[in-house]
């Protein structure tokens, strides 16, 4: 069985439109690894603005998702973290979309909210063209994520 993700079910992956477009119409896939493979390699010619495009449509680190939304699933430890270190990641979120003009981006699954704080931190020290690139290689985990969970029992 191949894999013949759509545009609109890949914009549920990564939000940036030229990707989903582009990965669509490079398919069908022979398997999830040729579709990773594709999808990597799209993400990583595309230029920032289409970087830009997938930043924006996440919720901050530490705000509540709607329920039953990927991102609620994704940053599940921010549910559960103390006030003191959400507080901080608020207080850090601001200063970040201040200093880059854009989102927090991070993968957040399989993280504690301690660790989330850490990284913002030391992200909050990065050059602007440096963070950018940071910041799409987060995008790229969490695609890579959701692109497993969607369709890695596809095929099999």
């Amino acid at each position: 069985m191949t894999l013949a993700p759509t545009a609109d079910e890949l914009l549920a992956c990564c939000a940036s439109t030229a990707w989903a477009r582009e990965v669509a119409d490079r398919g069908p896939y022979p398997d999830l690894p040729a579709l990773e493979a594709v999808a990597s390699d799209v993400w990583w010619s595309l230029p920032a603005a289409d970087w830009l495009e997938a930043l924006a449509a996440h919720p901050r680190i530490g705000d509540r998702p709607p329920v039953g939304s990927q991102e609620r699933a994704e940053q599940a430890a921010a549910a559960t973290a103390p006030t003191d270190v959400l507080e901080r990641i608020a207080v850090g979120n601001r200063a970040y979309e201040e200093r880059f003009g854009m989102t927090y981006i991070v993968r957040a699954a399989g993280r504690t909210a301690e660790q989330l704080l850490v990284l913002l931190d030391a992200r909050l020290r990065n050059h602007p063209d440096t963070e950018l690139g940071v910041a799409a290689a987060q995008q790229w985990e969490i695609t890579q994520l959701r692109l497993r969970k969607r369709y890695g029992t596809m095929g099999a």
